[in-house]
């Protein structure tokens, strides 16, 4: 891999929507994230930073423990939103940009998304859409924001919802954290990326076309020759509990070409 890589992928969280442990579940799973701080899982989201630190931040997705999250990552603003889609758990920490923009960067934040999703947005934070600069992204289009390449790809979820493919000089990377199966074009177009991070909501049984369980997303993605498969929107406890010490466990037998991403996982692309 290139010493020369110029920018750093963070996962900000990498939970499913009511996280892991969830408030009210004391399956195993959830009895282990209690215990264990490795094993907590927030709601999904990423962040790509140049690498040396002195240029612009891009957050995806603002999910509603967006705050706590960006406090673990010592992140006091950020520079643009890209969002995945309209549903709570990834744009459920809005109404933290209005306080962004008015007490500290006094502008209006940059925001891409689907026409769909913008409009969702629009309707569900009318009172803050001064805060915002919104743009519509249209499936297959591509956007270079600091030096880093984002294509906007569909995926099998709710209407309007995209992937991320971002590249650098260095780097392809496909972030899905919330998709069934990659409809064909998306899937010829990733093929091959140095990492995908993808989907994985269920543990053996996935009951809808809309989500992954951690074998379809294994699956899939060595079937796409992704270089490393990051397995994220883990709910832990959905279908069947599963312990993080018995994922890892499971996930050995890739020889680490298949990881369990965690909450703060940075590396550089």
């Amino acid at each position: 891999m290139p010493d020369n890589l110029t920018h750093t992928f963070t996962f900000m969280g990498t939970g499913a929507g009511c996280g892991v442990p969830a408030f009210f579940c004391n399956c195993p799973a959830c009895q282990e994230a209690r215990e264990l701080p490795r094993a907590r899982r927030g709601d999904c989201g990423a962040m790509i930073q140049r690498a040396e630190g002195d240029g612009l931040t891009t957050l995806i997705d603002t999910p509603p423990d967006i705050r706590h999250q960006l406090n673990r990552e010592k992140v006091f603003s950020f520079d643009r939103l890209l969002v995945t889609h309209g549903h709570s758990d990834h744009i459920g920490g809005m109404e933290e940009l209005e306080y962004m923009v008015q007490l500290r960067t006094k502008c209006p934040l940059p925001t891409y998304a689907s026409p769909g999703t913008l409009e969702t947005i629009a309707h569900e934070y009318h009172y803050m859409t001064y805060c915002l600069d919104m743009h519509e992204l249209m499936p297959y289009e591509a956007i270079e924001l600091d030096g880093v390449r984002y294509t906007a790809l569909p995926v099998h979820h709710a209407p309007g919802t995209y992937g991320f493919l971002i590249e650098t000089p260095h780097t392809r990377l496909f972030y899905a954290s919330d998709t069934g199966p990659l409809p064909q074009e998306t899937a010829e177009r990733v093929r091959g990326v140095d990492y995908l991070a993808l989907d994985a909501t269920y543990w053996k049984t996935c009951p809808t076309d809309q989500h992954h369980s951690v074998q379809q997303a294994i699956e899939e993605g060595l079937t796409l020759d992704a270089g490393t498969v990051f397995l994220t929107h883990l709910c832990m406890h959905y279908a069947e509990p599963i312990t993080l010490e018995e994922l890892e466990a499971y996930l050995r037998q890739y020889d680490g070409r298949v990881r369990a991403a965690a909450d703060g996982l940075s590396f550089p692309i």
